[in-house]
């Protein structure tokens, strides 16, 4: 019952409640109304720091035109992770923030894979891998922006946990499927590799493994209303699967 709803008090105990019950709910409404300022003061801060923060990184990329190539490509694939870690920290405050929205449109899903390809393509050729994509003719009804995340944060782990072989994109049934040669995950750390802060095995023996790109990406995909499915096998490889509903896809 709303407080305005309440009947005329019959006697001093009920008035006494019916005022108790009024600055309850008034303390109430005063304190969600902060917790909607702080936290998006929170997110101001930090859109204000990633923005700062890519000033001198951009300095750093065009300082390093000019220096030594052996020196030059290691500071450039450090840069490289700190603009990772800078998006990771973005990404993560946005996702919290009841003030995101989500834009949903028919984006092209083979432009989008070939973008975080283009963006991985150094960490490809620094660690010679191959990457086999021979593109998809598909339509997705999603958010460009947050999907492209996913996309990108899929394909960053099996960079990162792929020594030597390929990593492979194609479109299996309703799933866009993300296959690498790496390192493979243990079948009992697999239901919880997308949780906040786990790493399992795998991060126990790499120790930059954060597990917070995986969780981000379970919980865009769920608010994108898609789905991730891992399947692995130790010292064979990993497959993350992205799948969309049926009345998600479309050619047109």
């Amino acid at each position: 019952m709303e407080i305005q709803q309440l009947s005329l008090p019959g006697n001093l105990i009920e008035s006494d409640y019916q005022d108790l019950l009024k600055k309850l709910s008034a303390a109430h409404s005063q304190l969600e109304n902060t917790k909607a300022e702080k936290e998006q003061e929170i997110l101001d801060y930090f859109t204000m720091w990633v923005h700062q923060i890519k000033i001198p990184i951009s300095a750093l990329h065009l300082i390093l035109q000019d220096e030594d190539r052996e020196v030059t490509e290691e500071m450039r694939e450090q840069l490289f992770k700190i603009d990772q870690y800078v998006e990771l920290i973005l990404q993560y405050v946005r996702l919290a923030s009841t003030s995101t929205d989500y834009h949903f449109q028919k984006v092209d899903l083979d432009a989008m894979i070939r973008e975080s390809l283009k963006k991985y393509a150094s960490v490809f050729i620094r660690k010679r891998l191959s990457v086999h994509y021979d593109g998809i003719d598909q339509r997705i009804v999603t958010d460009s922006k947050w999907l492209s995340f996913v996309l990108e944060q899929i394909v960053s782990n099996a960079l990162k946990y792929t020594k030597e072989g390929a990593i492979s994109i194609y479109l299996e049934e309703n799933a866009v499927v993300i296959e690498d040669t790496g390192i493979g995950i243990r079948p009992e750390d697999i239901p919880r590799v997308a949780e906040r802060n786990f790493t399992g095995f795998t991060g126990r023996e790499h120790k930059s493994a954060s597990g917070i790109g995986l969780y981000l990406s379970k919980q865009i995909l769920t608010k994108l209303e898609h789905q991730i499915k891992i399947e692995s096998e130790p010292k064979k490889g990993t497959k993350v699967s992205i799948v969309f509903d049926d009345k998600q896809m479309t050619t047109e």
